[in-house]
């Protein structure tokens, strides 16, 4: 009985980073998608930034970290790090050529639903049948944000580009699914702490996009002077949310977390229809309902 209630106390506790975690994406996705020029170089530039702050922050870390610093740790980064540039460039791909409201809840929805599966089948967790149900009632409510017929006046254009949002929100769900699955064996079974890998990972994302982004110094001066506010706002918040992710996959198992960051969607979805005008906010709305369904039914597992 002991056992349970503590276990749930920690559910909790991982569950309120992983809320307030939510925002801050919804927060930063909406500034990403404000991008429509500078792709890859906007990802550079946001994780340069990233990378910047982080290292006095993950200098801090090392000195009262208990453990040596290990290869393993720069290893586990690296990859994480591959990860995450393709994670970036796919999703700003998305945002270029589809709405908000398509790309970013289908990414959202796809990789907590193949990091759940993975979790079960690869990592041995079993998450119980009340979790279980709440992770593929956020799945279906997603979809539902994400999916359903155009509405009958689009045009040839319009359908193009919902298509090829589709295309994107699902090859960034597949990335979201690789890169929260290592990370969780990284902080967990590797016992990388997780300010000394998301920094060192912002890092090496940095030198990894470095030879392409700095070919068009122009290109980069253009989109520091336009778009300065966005490169602060998703190179600031961005790490700030994945921190929270990372301590939670500490504390609480990947197939409680997974699906739980998703609430951020239903606030993306409603940023999408209140500050972009997309429309079918009806379906957008119905589909809140059953992503918090889901979220209550996780909370409870």
């Amino acid at each position: 009985m002991r056992g349970k209630r503590e276990r749930s106390a920690v559910n909790a506790t991982a569950l309120s980073f992983v809320v307030i975690a939510a925002v801050i994406h919804a927060g930063w996705n909406l500034a990403a998608k404000r991008i429509r020029r500078g792709g890859a170089r906007f990802v550079w530039a946001y994780y340069s930034l990233s990378a910047i702050l982080l290292v006095p922050v993950m200098a801090v870390s090392l000195a009262v970290e208990p453990q040596r610093p290990q290869w393993t740790w720069l290893f586990a980064a690296v990859v994480t790090a591959v990860f995450h540039v393709t994670y970036g460039i796919v999703l700003q791909r998305g945002y270029a050529v589809g709405d908000l409201s398509v790309v970013y809840p289908v990414a959202r929805g796809t990789g907590p639903l193949i990091s759940v599966l993975a979790a079960v089948v690869l990592l041995g967790e079993r998450p119980g049948i009340l979790g279980l149900v709440g992770a593929f009632l956020v799945v279906a409510g997603v979809l539902v944000i994400g999916t359903g017929r155009a509405p009958a006046h689009a045009d040839a254009a319009d359908r193009v580009a919902r298509r090829k949002g589709l295309f994107y929100g699902l090859l960034t769900g597949l990335t979201i699914a690789a890169y929260t699955l290592w990370d969780a064996h990284s902080v967990t079974g590797l016992g990388v702490p997780p300010i000394v890998y998301f920094g060192t990972g912002a890092i090496v994302q940095s030198l990894l996009m470095a030879p392409y982004a700095l070919k068009d110094r122009e290109e980069i001066s253009w989109l520091w002077r336009e778009h300065k506010r966005e490169v602060v706002i998703v190179g600031v918040f961005s790490p700030v949310a994945y921190l929270l992710v990372l301590y939670a996959l500490q504390i609480a198992p990947v197939s409680l977390v997974a699906p739980a960051r998703e609430l951020s969607i239903v606030l993306g979805g409603i940023a999408a229809w209140l500050v972009l005008g997309e429309a079918n906010a009806f379906r957008r709305l119905a589909g809140s309902v059953v992503v918090l369904a889901g979220i209550a039914a996780i909370a409870m597992a």
